[in-house]
């Protein structure tokens, strides 16, 4: 069975022969499977930048970085004030430069699941272009102006899938998206909220991956206990989970195992950064027993950049060693 069947078997519940492994783009690790051809970059800037440097990027967010390399952050909003809403545009989303290289890049997939990644989705990109603060204040003291700029942000994204679609179709098995929602204790805004900003336009962006044939594959950081069952049914495909201490592991399994296919990593902000291999692998076989099924519905996860976070280099590996050895929905082989 090739890669890519297996992790379409594993994402809608199809009994895959084994578990499927997602190695991170820039960090393979030789000995385990390599099931996910994960193509980054949709998010990079005509001008060269991408993530790890200062630049700014093609939406006029400015970028900064720390001396140690890491993805950094948006210090500099290009809708800080209200009054450049008028004459602000957003990139051109059917601009060639952000196709034309991946049509080779699609064909080196080698049998594996094809996956673009597209960061920055809806709540992510409002708050960089308007700053965070402000944003949250501004759901209450500016909503129309809030609504003008995730409607800009959501055609940016449909004309995006349809572009992508017209280029690549059935070559594209999922798209990978990202909006972080919550501290270690709960969400950045209600349900309410959450559902009268967001609810309609995620529902737009889903429905046109989905009618392109792709799996939604939706990364979140945070405890967003409160909004996933909203992500079910909005038909979010894949969640990827890598903070599964915050969520409540036990409890987040006994919630939506089998609703949903989780990209699973031992937890990246304890667990991980602890380094002792015994809770390493006492946490993967958790993840297996509580998250997984027989059926599918988990795929092990590297989240790759794991220097910028402080772990060992063979922590990784000894997370990917306990997943190969373990039995989906029921503890150790």
């Amino acid at each position: 069975m090739e890669s890519r069947e297996i992790v379409r078997r594993a994402i809608e519940f199809e009994r895959p022969e084994r578990l499927p492994f997602w190695q991170h783009w820039n960090h393979k690790m030789p000995g385990f499977p390599d099931d996910v051809h994960n193509i980054w970059e949709m998010d990079r800037a005509e001008a060269g930048w991408f993530f790890d440097r200062p630049g700014v990027d093609d939406w006029g967010c400015g970028w900064s970085t720390t001396e140690l390399r890491n993805i950094g952050q948006v210090t500099a909003h290009p809708l800080a004030d209200w009054s450049g809403l008028e004459g602000y545009r957003p990139p051109n989303p059917r601009n060639p430069f952000y196709y034309e290289r991946l049509g080779p890049l699609i064909g080196a997939a080698g049998g594996r699941y094809v996956v673009l990644t597209a960061h920055n989705l809806l709540f992510s990109r409002l708050h960089k272009l308007r700053g965070f603060a402000a944003t949250m204040e501004d759901f209450y003291l500016a909503p129309e102006r809030i609504e003008r700029v995730l409607d800009m942000i959501v055609d940016f994204k449909i004309q995006q899938c349809d572009e992508l679609r017209r280029r690549f179709g059935a070559s594209i098995d999922g798209l990978f998206v990202a909006d972080d929602w919550g501290t270690q204790d709960g969400t950045f805004i209600s349900r309410r909220l959450f559902d009268e900003f967001f609810t309609p336009r995620y529902r737009k962006i889903f429905d046109a991956i989905h009618q392109c044939g792709w799996h939604v594959i939706l990364h979140s950081c945070g405890r967003i206990n409160p909004f996933v069952p909203g992500f079910l049914e909005l038909g979010v495909d894949v969640l990827n989970m890598q903070q599964s201490r915050s969520y409540g592991l036990e409890e987040f399994g006994r919630q939506f195992r089998g609703q949903v296919c989780f990209a699973a990593t031992v937890d990246i902000q304890t667990t991980m950064p602890r380094g002792i291999e015994a809770e390493v692998r006492a946490e993967a076989r958790l993840l297996l027993e509580h998250w997984g099924t027989p059926e599918g519905g988990l795929i092990a996860f590297d989240y790759g950049d794991w220097q910028a976070i402080g772990v060992s280099p063979e922590m990784p590996r000894v997370m990917f060693d306990e997943f190969a050895k373990g039995r989906v929905g029921g503890g150790s082989a």
